[in-house]
């Protein structure tokens, strides 16, 4: 393969913008053009959907796949062969849910990141989707409820996440006196990460029987910031445990359902051939996890 074709195609995935890759390239905008032109007449079909945003189709899912994992495989080897030479930073992108960032991902991370040189990309996304950062190519490891792995990597258990349903004191006392029910959801604000916040909807639906258009939720990309909404009596939300335990001992934070929790498997995807600073990363997610997660 001509590498430099997948790195074209590396860059304006990463940057979303033909210009912009060109510039990271220090290439032309036409000669970027070119590269995918001849990377899509090499293979025989298209590698990206030019839509906003700019997509890969399967094919070009599965070369930028490969191409990242031979970078982390040089990324790896060149310290080995010259280990007296100055490195850039290792570039390592994971694919993470909200809830374990705001937990105990980060504890993890901290002791691998004060001993190697790493430039570390975190992508923010539902458990149950961030699978799809693998199968992209733009991350080489993931946090994910799913347990089969992709072609290539494997997963490892990692435990349980509980989850409750709390509120302010004042908030359940203006709208849940009479209890959580489907009427006073109907009329009571919850707070969801984004639209596809599939355990939100999942919970709601299976505890009381509402669809998610029967009742509304602020939108929220922060799992910090559901803790403080909540806190500050604007709304409701699903949170795990682990997150607000001081909160629920302290009385600013109440267990709305006590009787209905949700627990979740996470799951930890690797690649297969993973070795050197990403294994140290894998090793430490997977001991940190088991320690603090029930």
């Amino acid at each position: 393969m001509d590498y430099k074709l997948l790195a074209a195609l590396a860059a304006i995935i990463e940057t979303q913008s033909f210009d912009l890759a060109a510039a990271q390239l220090f290439i032309s905008q036409s000669a970027i053009s070119q590269r995918i032109k001849l990377l899509e007449e090499n293979i025989g079909q298209p590698v990206l959907i030019r839509s906003q945003p700019i997509e890969l189709t399967m094919v070009g899912e599965q070369l930028l796949s490969h191409f990242k994992k031979v970078k982390q495989l040089e990324n790896e080897l060149l310290p080995e062969l010259m280990p007296d030479n100055a490195v850039k930073p290792m570039k390592i992108s994971l694919a993470v849910n909200a809830d374990s960032i705001a937990t105990w991902f980060l504890k993890a991370l901290t002791p691998v990141l004060q001993e190697n040189l790493i430039e570390l990309n975190l992508l923010i996304e539902p458990e149950d989707r961030t699978l799809d950062k693998l199968r992209s190519g733009e991350a080489i490891g993931a946090v994910s409820i799913i347990k089969k792995p992709l072609k290539g990597y494997r997963s490892f258990e990692l435990g349980t996440m509980n989850y409750c349903l709390v509120s302010s004191k004042g908030f359940k006392e203006k709208y849940f006196k009479q209890g959580v029910t489907q009427s006073s959801l109907k009329m009571a604000p919850a707070i969801s990460y984004d639209h596809k916040d599939a355990m939100h909807i999942r919970y709601i639906s299976d505890n009381f029987g509402l669809e998610a258009s029967e009742y509304y939720c602020h939108t929220v990309r922060s799992a910090e910031a559901f803790v403080e909404l909540a806190k500050q009596g604007v709304a409701y939300c699903l949170v795990p445990y682990l997150q607000i335990e001081n909160e629920l001992k302290a009385g600013e934070l109440v267990n709305l359902c006590p009787d209905k929790e949700l627990i979740m498997t996470l799951y930890w995807h690797s690649w297969v051939l993973v070795k050197g600073v990403n294994k140290k990363i894998s090793q430490q997610i997977i001991h940190t996890a088991k320690t603090l997660l029930n």
